[in-house]
């Protein structure tokens, strides 16, 4: 009987506990507690700690930086860290969570506990990993822990290799800042001449594969190309197409935000290995240079290229790109600092069918003739224009074509007209000075003569389709003759 009652008493006391334990579990004071507990715990310990900085003394990227931040990012126990971020990631459905400064994440390896803050310092702004371990464990697991770290962090980067494109930042603290470079471009939807494409892709094939021949040579081991070519011709188009085949991350260098000599040479020091460094409109750069006082000096921005700085480095690609490489210094494009020059010209006829097919789906058409007609007789157009008509015209390639053929004309009646108006203007100086008045009679000549030269030019397009078609017999009344002026007169036009 006292057994039986000691039991109901033992029953009756856990029911209280039971509830104030589960009330507990719905409010922070366990959680208080386990974290006062642990930290009694810890008094009794001796720790280690280990500090991994974002940069090292030479203000260049450490890669172990890096990789801790993948795997960390990757572990379960970042989400029951006290404070996480999340981001969403390249998929709509995509939720994934990275670690806040100044807050710790644990992680066990080998039944050793150990745990990560991430530091942001107030003096210079650098962040940092500070890992805490205990002393026993140190000796045990420390360099299989880090390899253990290593392996991961690569099996990461494989699995969700991402091209970045890095962005130069005006401020003190955060040189770079990335976003997902998602440019669709390739190697094969870039319209250019099939040779040099081929030259091209072959040369950068041969240069990821020469690290120990350039190591020989005693050279850096990077290659810089020159994109020349008016406005619209590719360039752009083809850089990224260059990233896409190195699987290179892309550093895209604002020179307006660039506040002098050494901080160019900062921004260079903070891009990794395996990047391609592109700086757009160079030659626009230079021409203020010579006008005006610009942040970068040419002495700074030829250092910037081939001197010492660009050495601390490998496996670089640098890209400048211009409109035109006629009136830039010769320093700069001097081998070793410009290796390759590729020329984007404006668009020609084989540059055209080309194009038709990408855009059109179209390889042959009853108006290409036409079109290289218009082509030899000097009508150009820069690809981004063509193809911007043949997307508004995708649904129809015939009046893609038509559009085609009429902006072509366009441009060669725009450049005969200058043309004309520049020789009248050279011969006719002379007659402009006989009299007050002999400017504005001028005038009025050049004008007629402009429209009597293009209806001349006309007439002479219209004798040679004559000549190129078979014979017409003659008419039987005015009547048939006057309809097929007509229809002359509607093709001249």
């Amino acid at each position: 009987m006292v057994r039986f009652m000691g039991v109901v008493y033992f029953i009756l006391f856990l029911i209280p506990v039971f509830y104030v334990l589960r009330f507990l579990s719905k409010t922070s004071l366990l959680h208080m507690l386990l974290k006062s507990w642990q930290s009694l715990i810890d008094r009794f310990h001796v720790y280690q700690f280990y500090k991994v900085p974002q940069f090292n003394h030479n203000f260049q990227e450490n890669q172990l930086y890096r990789k801790i931040s993948l795997y960390l990012n990757s572990l379960p126990n970042i989400e029951d860290s006290d404070f996480t971020n999340l981001f969403s990631g390249s998929k709509s459905n995509d939720i994934f969570f990275q670690h806040d400064n100044n807050h710790s994440v644990g992680d066990t390896f080998l039944s050793a506990e150990v745990s990560w803050t991430n530091e942001n310092s107030h003096v210079d702004g650098i962040r940092s990993y500070v890992l805490r371990i205990k002393k026993t464990d140190k000796r045990r697991v420390f360099r299989q822990y880090f390899q253990h770290i290593l392996t991961v962090s690569d099996e990461i980067e494989q699995r969700n290799k991402e091209i970045k494109l890095y962005m130069n930042l005006a401020t003190e603290n955060e040189r770079w800042r990335s976003v997902p470079f998602t440019h669709p471009a390739t190697l094969d939807s870039v319209v250019m001449d099939k040779e040099l494409k081929n030259k091209v892709r072959s040369d950068l094939e041969q240069f990821l594969k020469s690290k120990q021949y350039y190591h020989r040579l005693g050279r850096v081991w990077k290659r810089s190309f020159l994109l020349y070519g008016p406005s619209g011709t590719g360039k752009t188009s083809f850089v990224a197409a260059m990233a896409r085949f190195l699987s290179y991350d892309v550093y895209d260098i604002d020179m307006s935000k660039v506040v002098d000599d050494s901080d160019l040479k900062m921004l260079l020091l903070q891009t990794k290995s395996k990047s391609l460094i592109v700086v757009e409109d160079l030659d626009r750069y230079l021409t203020e240079n010579t006008t005006r006082s610009t942040a970068v000096s040419l002495s700074g921005l030829l250092n910037f290229m081939d001197g010492i700085v660009s050495s601390c480095g490998e496996e670089r690609v640098l890209v400048f790109t211009m409109n035109g490489k006629d009136h830039v210094d010769g320093l700069v494009m001097r081998p070793g600092r410009i290796d390759v020059h590729i020329h984007f010209p404006l668009c020609d006829f084989s540059a055209f069918k080309s194009l038709a097919n990408t855009y059109l789906g179209v390889k042959e058409h009853k108006l290409f003739p036409q079109v290289e007609e218009i082509f030899q007789s000097g009508g150009s157009l820069s690809p981004a224009v063509i193809g911007e008509i043949m997307i508004s015209n995708r649904s129809s390639p015939s009046r893609a074509l038509k559009s085609v053929i009429s902006a072509l004309q366009t441009d060669v009646d725009n450049k005969t007209t200058v043309k004309v108006a520049q020789a009248l203007t050279s011969s006719g100086s002379g007659r402009s000075e006989e009299g007050e008045g002999g400017s504005t009679v001028f005038c009025r000549e050049s004008v007629h003569t402009v429209r009597e030269f293009r209806k001349l030019y006309g007439l002479l397009r219209l004798g040679s389709r004559r000549k190129e078609e078979p014979p017409v017999p003659l008419p039987l009344d005015r009547s048939s003759s006057e309809k097929e002026g007509s229809r002359h007169e509607r093709i001249i036009v």
